[in-house]
């Protein structure tokens, strides 16, 4: 007997390990148990994950629900990881409590190098694990180094397959073997939802949606300026219904000045009600249910699944802002930014977004091929050493006035990658007599200081 312990934090992530069991990812076992988490700041203000409309549809595929945030309260899951001293003792009070006995264990995670999940894989020490990425994450590198001990148990990583002929690079220096989750599996899972979704989403068939993201990611007032700038553009391409997807972080309803902007330009502006409130629809619901004209967001995972998925007409805005502003350079939020960038058209440029062509193997290797080893070699150059010759010979070939925004000149220059020092001065860094200089000056100043 195994038991399957699949982990989650929300309803997208449940909807990919229920399209991920529906399509035989899993061989048959004992037991599945879906351990639902919320790592937000406030847990217990906000609804948890089986309180969600639709989740009913997807628990039917788990013998069991259980919470995590119960299991570890009053500490908060997001940032709690067992002593290792305390390991025994946490495993055998799971495996009472949770009425494991002495069965073997399965692990389904989200990425483990932080947060609910390394917690859960410190705990069943030694157990098979498979880690799943619901969005573009997992075209990432792994965000810090995960110990040999956890990394080395990852034997899968599960992805929906957003960028067609692309290879995820999350834990790949573990040797995980990707697999993607099959489309049609995905949507059958989505299409669940949809016909669950209360009655509220009413817009009609064909209207445009607009993503916003996710705040705090710019300045307040250049974040405002942002949801004006995708109301007008949306606007001006001839849409005069939108419907309005606010981030889960964000405020149920858009500001007024949104609304005024709206009407001021003659645009009907919806947002869908959940029919719970604090509870966002799902933008793959509105997908589903009203089979938009144009998606519209910055850098969202949405944006991607309308296009490769659904196959729907996207526009960007504000990605260059969002590259700009991103701090620390390795913030996670990058590689998705970098993608929408470089594959998507802007919204202010309506020959692009109206001449868009179908994402392809092709079009993703040629646009991203370089560009997504280089840019996770700068973000996590500890993790990742393995791809300095690649973002090498990237940087060396492609680095120019449109590429440049990806790279930070400070960060190629502490790692000594080509482009860290303009072009016009590359000679003066061959001169050996004004190398010989700058070492003695340094001397010189070092010897002044002490």
């Amino acid at each position: 007997m195994t038991t399957q312990i699949f982990l989650t934090s929300g309803l997208r992530g449940t909807a990919v390990l229920a399209a991920a069991l529906d399509s035989g990812c899993f061989a048959d076992s004992g037991r599945r148990l879906l351990l639902i988490c919320d790592t937000t700041e406030a847990p217990e203000a906000v609804p948890p994950v089986d309180a969600m409309p639709g989740f009913e549809r997807l628990r039917t595929r788990f013998d069991e629900v259980l919470s995590w945030n119960d299991t570890v309260f009053p500490l908060h899951p997001g940032a709690w990881t067992p002593r290792a001293d305390d390991v025994p003792l946490w495993e055998r009070h799971l495996r009472r409590a949770w009425d494991l006995g002495d069965e073997e264990v399965e692990l389904v995670l989200e990425s483990p190098h932080t947060g609910p999940a390394l917690a859960v894989a410190q705990v069943f020490t030694g157990v098979p694990v498979t880690v799943y990425a619901d969005g573009l994450s997992g075209y990432g590198p792994t965000e810090g180094k995960v110990a040999p001990l956890i990394g080395t148990r990852v034997r899968r990583l599960l992805h929906p397959g957003l960028l067609p002929g692309a290879e995820p690079l999350l834990l790949a220096e573990f040797g995980a073997a990707p697999r993607q989750l099959p489309t049609p599996a995905l949507r059958k899972v989505f299409g669940e939802l949809a016909r669950a979704a209360a009655p509220g989403i009413e817009a009609p068939e064909g209207a445009a949606v607009l993503i916003l993201p996710e705040p705090g990611t710019l300045p307040a007032a250049e974040e405002a300026e942002l949801h004006l700038r995708m109301i007008r553009g949306t606007a001006a391409l001839g849409h005069t219904d939108i419907v309005l997807q606010p981030h889960p972080l964000g405020p149920a309803q858009p500001a007024p000045a949104l609304r005024a902007e709206a009407a001021r330009l003659g645009v009907e502006l919806t947002v869908p009600d959940s029919g719970r409130p604090g509870v966002p629809v799902l933008a793959e619901v509105l997908f589903e249910r009203l089979r938009p004209a144009l998606v519209v967001g910055c850098s969202s995972t949405a944006l991607l699944t309308a296009a490769a998925h659904y196959g729907l007409p996207v526009a960007r805005a504000g990605t260059g802002a969002l590259l700009e502003r991103l701090t620390p350079y390795e913030n996670p939020a990058r590689i998705p930014a970098t993608i929408a960038d470089v594959l998507l058209p802007d919204l202010a440029e309506p020959t692009a977004v109206s001449g868009q062509s179908p994402l392809t193997g092709a079009l993703v290797e040629k646009a991203l091929g370089g560009l997504l080893p280089a840019v996770a070699f700068a973000m996590q150059p500890r993790v990742r050493p393995d791809l300095r010759p690649a973002a090498e010979r990237y940087l060396s070939a492609h680095l120019d006035a449109r590429t440049r925004r990806y790279f930070r000149r400070r960060r190629l220059g502490s790692l000594a990658l080509p482009g860290a020092v303009p072009a016009r001065l590359a000679s003066v860094r061959r001169n050996a007599t004004l190398l010989r200089l700058a070492r003695r000056a340094r001397a010189l100043r070092r010897g002044l200081g002490s």
